[in-house]
């Protein structure tokens, strides 16, 4: 069969995502940090774009001084007040008119409040941001007070430079010598001094060696602690406490002095140096309880609010062919600027929309805190508001709602469900609560077994099974019944 090129029509329907849909779910998905930083990139690339200046944000919010001709004075619904209409309608709106009188903001009070020279504000991150000190420079700085050598320094460097993530010397002293050209004997002289720096116990080769160093910097050496951490290290992790006091033949009370001795070490010399920076947390949605009820609130603190420049706008009305591309480019940038507006226009109220629905639903939670929480899935948000469920997902993608119970991802609040003895559904969260409840008011020298949870739950109309208690155990780092248990309790 000879082959030959044909050209052939056909129909076929596909998906096409314009930019302007592609740029507002991309905002969609973005947290209130990330949409703050890309505003402020646009600002810089689009000369079309401008902010509102704070002054003409506070007069707004002021609104009219005098009344209106007719006696009566016209007062703007703010957009969380009513259900989306015009932002949606693309076609039918007056884009002129819209962008004299709007900006991007949905709600302003917080903005207002931000804004204002009471000095009430909360300080700028940027004045209270420092350099944490790294477990690293904080021993560099101890072996260069030593007055060690230039030779002891090269060693003591390789040493502090080859520490893991737990302050443990990540390879043998042979390995030292190798790289430095140093004997073995002058590296473990260095070792030994490093191992007794701040923190005691650093650059330890293992978990005996870390604790056996503490024990010595506290005069405990010939202790009997010290010789439960350098040979039976495994008995004491077991709780074996009778078998260790006839191997070692002493009695159980000295068995458990001495084990709340090594309790009171720390097996992680590197805690408190992690480099890993703590991440501050703003809400993009606040929801208060004012009387009987609960308002939501965005926070658009921070967010500058939007405007098409009206220098832009007259000058891409201007009528003339000497200057068509430069026209074009200005229609262009007001065209983008447009667009963005509007996109950051649909993302709040959206968002506002979902954390609405979300709520409606998990009211009980408001009232009365996880316990309480309903089980739910992105289904239920999507048919209440009339949105497709991925439009919902990125909606809650990265977003936190602070609520009188505290600060939460609205990821949290969907949860799956685990059948109740009455026929309700109970989130899984609920009964990670009560599971932590139940091992809280467990008597410590007769921890409760998994099964044993698992028995006390179905008496409370929760059916579920000992491998689930585990493993919701494990999710809540709660250590095991047999590692739980605490034989001799100090007084």
């Amino acid at each position: 069969m000879a082959l030959e090129i044909r050209q052939v029509q056909k129909l076929a329907q596909q998906l096409v995502m314009t930019p302007q849909l592609q740029q507002a779910i991309k905002l969609l998905q973005l947290s209130r940090i990330e949409l703050q930083e890309m505003v402020t990139t646009e600002l810089e690339e689009n000369p079309a774009l401008e902010e509102v200046p704070v002054s003409e944000i506070e007069t707004a919010e002021q609104g009219p001084q005098e009344s209106q001709p007719g006696g009566s004075e016209q007062v703007e619904e703010p957009v969380l007040n009513r259900e989306p209409s015009g932002v949606d309608k693309i076609g039918t709106l007056d884009w002129q008119e819209y962008l004299d009188s709007h900006s991007n903001s949905i709600h302003g009070s917080l903005t207002a409040e931000a804004n204002s020279d009471d000095g009430d504000g909360p300080p700028s991150w940027e004045n209270s941001l420092t350099k944490k000190t790294s477990l690293e420079d904080h021993l560099i700085w101890q072996l260069r007070l030593s007055k060690a050598t230039e030779k002891e320094e090269n060693v003591g460097l390789y040493i502090i430079g080859n520490l893991n993530e737990n302050g443990y010397l990540a390879l043998s002293l042979e390995d030292v010598c190798s790289a430095t050209e140093a004997a073995l004997e002058d590296a473990e002289a260095v070792h030994k001094r490093i191992l007794f720096f701040d923190p005691v116990g650093v650059a330890a080769r293992d978990l005996r060696e870390c604790l056996l160093a503490q024990l010595e910097s506290l005069g405990l050496a010939d202790s009997l602690a010290a010789r439960i951490a350098s040979d039976f290290l495994g008995h004491l992790e077991s709780k074996r406490y009778e078998k260790l006091a006839r191997e070692l033949g002493v009695g159980i009370d000295e068995i458990a002095d001495a084990a709340h001795v090594i309790a009171s070490l720390e097996p992680k010399p590197s805690r408190g140096f992690e480099q890993d920076e703590v991440r501050t947390v703003l809400p993009d949605v606040f929801v208060e309880k004012v009387g009987d009820d609960y308002v939501i609130y965005l926070n658009d603190e921070g967010v500058p609010r939007l405007r098409v420049s009206s220098l832009y706008r007259r000058m891409v009305g201007q009528e003339g062919e000497a200057e068509v591309q430069a026209r074009q480019y200005l229609q262009e940038k007001v065209r983008a600027a447009t667009w963005l507006i509007k996109s950051i226009q649909q993302r709040q109220q959206t968002l506002f929309r979902v954390t609405q629905s979300i709520f409606k639903f998990q009211r009980e939670f408001l009232d009365h805190g996880v316990s309480q929480l309903r089980p739910m899935v992105l289904r239920d948000i999507a048919e209440d508001i009339h949105m497709h469920e991925s439009t919902v997902s990125r909606a809650t993608a990265n977003k936190y709602v602070y609520t009188p119970q505290g600060l939460f991802e609205l990821k949290f609040f969907f949860q799956s469900g685990i059948r109740g003895g009455n026929g309700e559904d109970v989130a899984s969260e609920t009964v990670k609560e009560k599971i932590r409840g139940i091992i809280t008011a467990e008597d410590p020298q007769k921890p409760y077994s998994d099964q044993h949870i698992a028995a006390v739950l179905s008496d409370n109309s929760i059916e579920i099974a000992r491998r689930t208690v585990a493993k919701y155990r494990e999710a809540m780092g709660i250590l095991p019944s047999s590692q739980r248990r605490q034989p001799f309790l100090r007084k």
